[in-house]
């Protein structure tokens, strides 16, 4: 079982309880149970106060293995590479941060991505080691994420999305479809597909529903208007494909592109573009709109 835990070095750190064993030391435990990580790489993280026990207390290198003894330890990659992409911070109040993220990006510390995120970059931008991003989006995607600022407040926020009070906006730029009428409602069941980050279409009731509409038109390509009533994972990427009209610059739909890197001059042509939801704690009327632009 592991869990987020915050503490002054404003990171996010992992927990682990340590498992049944037959270590004489923590040390031993976490070389045994993370092997992809040296021996001297955990020296060196518990030298500079990375790894932490239940009370967010720097350990020593020789405390004791206790099975169900709560360790907390961040997350490393070594030579991480930067991302030449800057965020924009919206709006930000003691509940509600709102940042435009741009293409490539990661929302949150997965994979090679730990510090080249939009969670750490705002955490260390805005001091604040307790923001958690409400939603997400792909790292390819640009546009709007909505974080919460304040644990008080958090469940409120979370509670807009299962519940559906939260109007969601995107825009994308295809290929044309004039042989099919439009607005429409696509209406599918999204299944895993291959390979395993891929999201296909498949047999049984619909789980997924997205509004279409075009909005301008320019040749062979369209800019189309998006609005997911459900929010699968890579719903909108999988939808226009499926339609025929993949989203320009997508590397997974409707095909994988073998060996594909990240080109800053080709992103993929998705954006968050706008939100509206009323605010459970303040109230009002919050309405957001992305700065980034999708240009042809």
């Amino acid at each position: 079982m592991s869990e987020s835990v915050f503490t002054p070095a404003h990171s996010q750190a992992s927990t682990l309880y340590l498992p049944p064993g037959p270590w004489l030391t923590v040390l031993d435990c976490l070389c045994e149970r993370f092997s992809a990580i040296s021996r001297e790489q955990w020296l060196d993280r518990i030298n500079r106060g990375r790894v932490l026990d239940a009370d967010g207390q720097p350990i020593a290198m020789d405390l004791g293995y206790r099975e169900g003894l709560r360790i907390h330890y961040f997350r490393e990659v070594l030579n991480e590479t930067p991302i030449p992409v800057q965020e924009t911070i919206l709006y930000a109040d003691e509940h509600l941060v709102v940042a435009d993220k741009p293409h490539f990006l990661p929302v949150t510390p997965a994979g090679e991505y730990v510090e080249q995120t939009l969670l750490r970059r705002l955490i260390r931008t805005l001091d604040n080691p307790h923001l958690v991003p409400l939603h997400r989006i792909d790292r390819h995607t640009a546009g709007l994420v909505l974080f919460s600022a304040n644990q008080q407040t958090r469940s409120a926020y979370q509670a807009l999305f299962p519940t559906r009070q939260i109007d969601k906006r995107y825009e994308a730029i295809a290929r044309a479809l004039p042989d099919l009428e439009f607005p429409r409602v696509h209406k599918t069941r999204l299944v895993d597909g291959e390979p395993f980050f891929r999201m296909q279409e498949g047999e049984g009731q619909s789980n997924t529903e997205t509004r279409i509409e075009v909005c301008e038109r320019n040749g062979d390509l369209w800019r189309y208007g998006l609005y997911p009533v459900t929010g699968k994972k890579h719903q909108l990427r999988v939808h226009m494909a499926a339609l025929g009209a993949g989203i320009y610059n997508d590397p997974f739909y409707p095909e994988v592109i073998k060996d594909a890197v990240d080109d800053y001059d080709k992103p993929l042509k998705l954006l968050a573009q706008g939100l509206r939801f009323v605010d459970p704690v303040m109230g009002q009327e919050r309405v957001f709109e992305s700065r980034i632009k999708l240009d042809w």
